[in-house]
């Protein structure tokens, strides 16, 4: 059985986050206004901050906490962008570090990033 998380307007066809079996599964979340769908365009730091703060509002918003993330996914536009992921990435994660996976090259002229995961329910969880 899962259950469908959404925690704001969509408009598109997927869930924010899926619950399932003792696991979150955290739908790819970008530098977007959770509310309104709408993108915030910007330089590659400022949508990836923005992008991490709806993670973790949409993992909030579903009962788990930030601790809780076991595997990360990380889509950049640039390649060149790499070095500054890092330096970023080591603001919200610490050790001992989640699993993580980054992809380069792969997104569409709209995003600079793009970032989901998966996150165990802890002890009191749903």
């Amino acid at each position: 059985m899962f259950e469908p998380i959404m925690v704001g307007n969509l408009n598109l066809p997927f869930s924010h986050a899926i619950r399932c079996e003792g696991f979150l599964f955290v739908s790819g979340q970008a530098s977007v206004d959770l509310q309104t769908g709408e993108i915030i365009s910007g330089i590659f730091a400022d949508e990836m901050r923005r992008s991490i703060q709806n993670l973790r509002y949409v993992i909030e918003s579903s009962g788990a906490c930030w601790k809780d993330i076991v595997k990360v996914g990380c889509y950049l536009r640039c390649e060149s962008d790499l070095v500054e992921y890092n330096r970023i990435y080591k603001e919200f994660f610490t050790e001992p570090y989640p699993a993580r996976t980054t992809i380069t090259n792969c997104l569409p002229g709209t995003l600079l990033f793009e970032i989901d995961c998966i996150a165990r329910l802890g002890d009191g969880n749903p």
